[in-house]
């Protein structure tokens, strides 16, 4: 059996009883950098064994993480923060897992696309996750997609990204579209700023050097 276990995104105490519960009783975690989820871990009392499992190492562990799990055991997977499989790895393991009939047991918690959407005043009824655009290729077709699409959009970005991202998306969606830019969510900086997003490039032109942090970026529909 696979648990994919959510991990606070900012806060400590946004780790439910449950996540801590499971991840104390199966046989093996694991994570994305255990250099960063073990500070969690000893935090909660957590003494579980535990590996590390991320984007350049998940093809070669594959295998045996599967037959691991046909054997019995109970395995739980962990990113640096929020949901295993959302913009983090995840994915590779749960298909095999559903394509081997193993158990796949996803808890709820911590994300940061939902906490962004739900505080930025844009129609949150129906909406799409792109998650982080491509850097290069491909990037001017989702923008042009994104263009196009008539409701509420929710992105991620790094802080290196966000102006050129901001700007993209006004260059193409139209620079009056409302957006609204949630930083560092559940983190004692927190914040969430509603703009179009001119006034959103403007803002982070002037304040380059302050962009700090990770953002969540959630655009008006072209039908809104």
């Amino acid at each position: 059996m696979l648990y994919l276990v959510p991990t606070p995104i900012g806060n400590l105490q946004d780790m439910t009883f449950r996540a801590v519960q499971t991840l104390k009783d199966v046989d093996l975690i694991l994570a994305e950098d255990t250099r960063v989820s073990v500070h969690l871990f000893k935090h909660f009392g957590i003494e579980t064994p535990y590996h590390s499992f991320h984007a350049h190492n998940e093809h070669q562990k594959l295998e045996k993480v599967i037959d691991s799990l046909k054997k019995g055991k109970k395995i739980a997977m962990v990113t640096d923060a929020g949901s295993p499989g959302i913009s983090d790895p995840g994915f590779l393991l749960v298909r095999a897992c559903v394509q081997e009939e193993i158990q796949v047991v996803p808890l709820p918690g911590p994300t940061a696309l939902i906490p962004a959407l739900a505080a930025s005043g844009l129609p949150t009824d129906k909406f799409h996750f792109e998650g982080f655009l491509p850097v290069k290729k491909g990037r001017n077709t989702r923008l042009e997609f994104l263009k196009t699409y008539p409701y509420t959009i929710v992105l991620y970005e790094s802080p290196y990204k966000l102006l050129r991202t901001v700007k993209d998306l006004s260059d193409h969606l139209g620079s009056q579209k409302l957006a609204c830019i949630a930083k560092e969510i559940s983190k004692i900086y927190e914040s969430f700023a509603t703009n179009t997003l001119e006034g959103h490039v403007n803002r982070l032109s002037a304040e380059a050097s302050k962009v700090k942090g990770e953002y969540v970026i959630v655009v008006q529909g072209n039908g809104e």
